[in-house]
């Protein structure tokens, strides 16, 4: 069965990020995130959506949500969704929720976002991309680069 589960969203957090850590130490940080939608009815009047999504973070990226954002940060993230079932223990009612998981994001910059002394917080927390490999040494035997990239 084929699968794939990739979100990506821009918006605003809600609230300022809650982080704890887990017994063994690991940071997690929840989130609110807010994505507007803006369109233009047939009649030319502006309407507007807010979707607010839940999103948590794990680990050093968990850390990094929590120094440096706060209510109303722009954010960009990207992640997985994440379906979580529960039984209220109130009503003994089966509750559910649909989440994201953060696996990557970047932050939005801003004037805003500058620290008091004038210093920009971390543009990314994804991890670098791997630099291209070292150039061949030109051997006599070898055959010529192909221009052509067969598809």
């Amino acid at each position: 069965m084929a699968g794939f589960n990739r979100v990506i969203l821009m918006g605003n957090l809600t609230r300022d990020p809650e982080l704890r850590y887990t017994q063994k130490g690991t940071a997690i940080a929840r989130v609110g995130l807010a994505v507007n939608r803006t369109w233009r009815t047939e009649t030319g009047e502006m309407k507007e959506e807010v979707t607010f999504v839940d999103v948590d973070a794990f680990g050093k990226q968990a850390e990094t949500l929590g120094k440096y954002l706060k209510k109303g940060s722009p954010i960009l993230i990207e992640g997985r969704l994440k379906f979580d079932t529960w039984e209220d223990k109130q009503t003994s009612q089966k509750k559910s929720k649909l989440g994201v998981v953060l696996e990557t994001f970047r932050f939005l910059d801003s004037a805003k976002d500058r620290d008091n002394d004038g210093s920009r917080a971390p543009r990314a927390t994804a991890p670098a991309a791997p630099s291209a490999p070292a150039p061949a040494e030109h051997v006599e035997d070898a055959p010529p680069p192909e221009d052509d990239v067969p598809f």
